[in-house]
């Protein structure tokens, strides 16, 4: 295809994702959603990614990752997740996401990333495993809870007006609940596990979402609500968990919500408890694309904490 040029992500032209993100989805982001998902210098590297504009200088596609680190035992690995993949309607099927997908991972291994993970969806599926060769270990488990109750977000979210009405009273429940967290914890670790590294840093860059952590008793909960409560992840005492769901359920409720949403994966002790109660339904595939970082890859283990639209 000729007419276009690519550029790297940067300050400089970040605000064409916005512009992009609109022509794909028909929707707008939050002012500076962008800018703070991919400033992450924390990792001391950012804007991992490649734009492609048109003759007229529009945004047409774009493929990028975001930086952190895996943890495994007591090292500290630099990872990036495979985050937004977008190509406007008139120019798809003209391989510019593989070749945008290529031109990031040579990237990656300039900068010193030594692992690539991401959750595709079933449309983006075959690409990253025929055209990228990922190397596919799991499908993380979803356990839906429904409350019983219709859905007050759901006709909220219908009348604009209501919006800011609801999102009070939410912060009204919420209170009791709320504390001055920005995330937990990954608990996988002291399973035996690998993980994303959750330090202080990581939590400040993930305020990119709105998400809060709440507590029941002497669990604590990350959670997110858009069409239900999603939580993120959850530390709590096994002898707790079955109180700790009843309260949160009585919660959800209270805020209107028609149902509770776990995704997690296999063999790990939220897995466990989650599985001996709720039946699992197949969530988000788990790919990696290994350039050499010597973790097994059937050992690191997500929650939807992880995933970046969480």
């Amino acid at each position: 295809m000729k007419g276009y040029h690519i550029e790297r992500l940067s300050k400089l032209n970040i605000n064409a994702l916005e512009k992009l993100h609109h022509e794909v989805y028909g929707r707008f982001n939050p002012p500076g959603y962008y800018t703070k998902k991919y400033d992450t210098s924390y990792t001391g590297v950012q804007h991992v990614g490649y734009i492609a504009f048109n003759e007229r200088h529009n945004p047409i596609a774009y493929y990028g990752v975001i930086p952190c680190f895996i943890r495994y035992g007591d090292q500290l690995y630099l990872a990036a997740q495979s985050a937004d993949t977008m190509t406007h309607p008139k120019y798809q099927f003209k391989g510019l996401f593989v070749q945008l997908a290529n031109l990031t991972f040579d990237l990656c291994m300039e900068e010193g990333i030594s692992l690539v993970f991401g959750f595709p969806n079933q449309n983006s599926l075959h690409g990253f495993l025929v055209r990228l060769k990922w190397q596919m270990t799991e499908t993380l488990a979803h356990y839906n809870i429904p409350t019983g109750i219709i859905s007050l977000e759901g006709i909220v979210r219908r009348i604009p007006f209501l919006k800011k009405m609801y999102e009070h009273y939410q912060q009204y429940v919420l209170r009791n609940y709320l504390v001055s967290k920005k995330g937990i914890d990954n608990a996988v670790f002291k399973e035996g596990f690998a993980g994303v590294n959750r330090n202080a840093l990581y939590l400040n860059y993930k305020m990119y979402n709105d998400t809060q952590v709440i507590k029941i008793g002497d669990a604590l909960l990350w959670i997110k609500i858009k069409n239900g409560l999603i939580v993120g992840d959850v530390n709590c005492p096994s002898g707790e968990f079955d109180s700790m769901l009843l309260e949160l359920k009585k919660l959800a409720m209270k805020l209107g919500l028609k149902s509770i949403q776990f995704h997690t994966s296999h063999q790990t002790r939220l897995s466990w408890l989650l599985s001996s109660r709720y039946p699992a339904e197949p969530s988000f595939y788990v790919l990696f694309k290994d350039f050499g970082s010597r973790i097994p890859l059937d050992k690191i283990k997500f929650t939807y904490a992880d995933v970046d639209t969480f």
